[in-house]
């Protein structure tokens, strides 16, 4: 029987990833964390408790008292939040992940852990389109350089230890169940609630500003084939690329007119639109596909509608 530890399940994929494993593997056995409280149904599917990863001493108490097999790593601070306190983002992002990396290798019932990478370890010099496995990785954020290094210190655990981490590159993720968390791709989030709440959006990028994208239903879905491949089948061991779709606001705007003709954008970049320059405006995933049957099901025209309807029962 699998006991799984879910750490950030407050989060935008914390909080769907949870009942998703839930679902798959039961309630009982997914164990719920954070440092906040959860949505309501986090907390009565299961259970929930808070739970600071930077507590090596509890963390460990917890993960032996419950018989622990998988962890879920997702707490991190995004990287639009990261760049406005660089010092406490690098040390949270980065002993969090020791701190599970170290429980792994001494805790033989741990097996597998999953812990999320980004786009945001490519940078400037990055080839920006079919940006693809294996390239040159030059971040320039905060964010990006603690995934980057994440992805080091995983592969060096695996081939020094034996621990089994998993991981994805995920590219902006796209959800109505939770608003945006400090990332640069939040936009493709706020849109759809200003475009319900009031028919008019300000997005903090350019309009032309390309860049991957990914519904988080095919998140989720491709989260869990991975920690569900056999491990002789993968062949990384730092993280996967993963492409989902790429587009930007305009064509998003564009697409939510279809929908919403009244919708108007206009735009007003910020400090984000720097690291958004930084990445690449499309991904390519075969190694994934091959490694471990990557697949997805949303393009923009299903993410939009999905999205629109999702938000509209969300505001009631």
């Amino acid at each position: 029987m699998e006991n799984i530890l879910v750490i950030g399940a407050a989060g935008q994929i914390g909080s769907e990833l949870v009942i998703e494993l839930r679902k798959r593997f039961g309630g009982p056995q997914v164990f719920a964390t954070d440092i906040k409280q959860a949505s309501e149904d986090v907390v009565i599917g299961g259970p929930f408790e808070i739970l600071d990863v930077l507590d090596s001493n509890r963390l460990i108490h917890f993960v032996i008292r419950h018989k622990i097999t998988q962890i879920y790593h997702l707490a991190a601070v995004l990287s639009g939040n990261a760049e406005k306190i660089p010092l406490q983002a690098w040390e949270i992002n980065m002993r969090s992940l020791m701190n599970i990396l170290e429980l792994a290798k001494e805790v033989d019932a741990i097996k597998k852990v999953f812990w999320p990478s980004s786009i945001a370890v490519f940078g400037p010099s990055t080839p920006r389109f079919n940006t693809p496995q294996y390239t040159i990785t030059e971040p320039n954020t905060v964010y990006g350089i603690s995934k980057l290094a994440g992805e080091r210190w995983i592969e060096y655990y695996y081939n020094r230890y034996g621990v089994d981490v998993r991981s994805i590159r995920y590219p902006g993720l796209i959800s109505y169940k939770t608003e945006a968390g400090g990332g640069t791709t939040d936009y493709a989030v706020e849109i759809f609630f200003d475009a319900v709440r009031e028919g008019k959006y300000t997005s903090f990028l350019s309009e032309g500003s390309k860049l991957p994208m990914m519904f988080m239903e095919d998140a989720i879905k491709a989260t869990i084939d991975l920690m569900e491949a056999d491990e002789e089948n993968l062949s990384i061991h730092s993280s996967y690329n993963v492409a989902g779709i790429s587009f930007d606001p305009q064509e998003l705007a564009d697409e939510i007119k279809k929908h919403i003709p009244e919708f108007e954008i206009d735009y007003k970049p910020d400090f984000r639109q720097a690291i958004a320059d930084s990445w690449p405006a499309s991904i390519e995933d075969s190694v994934a596909k091959a490694d471990w049957g990557l697949n997805y099901k949303y393009g923009l025209s299903e993410l939009t509608e999905v999205m629109l309807e999702g938000v509209r029962k969300k505001l009631g």
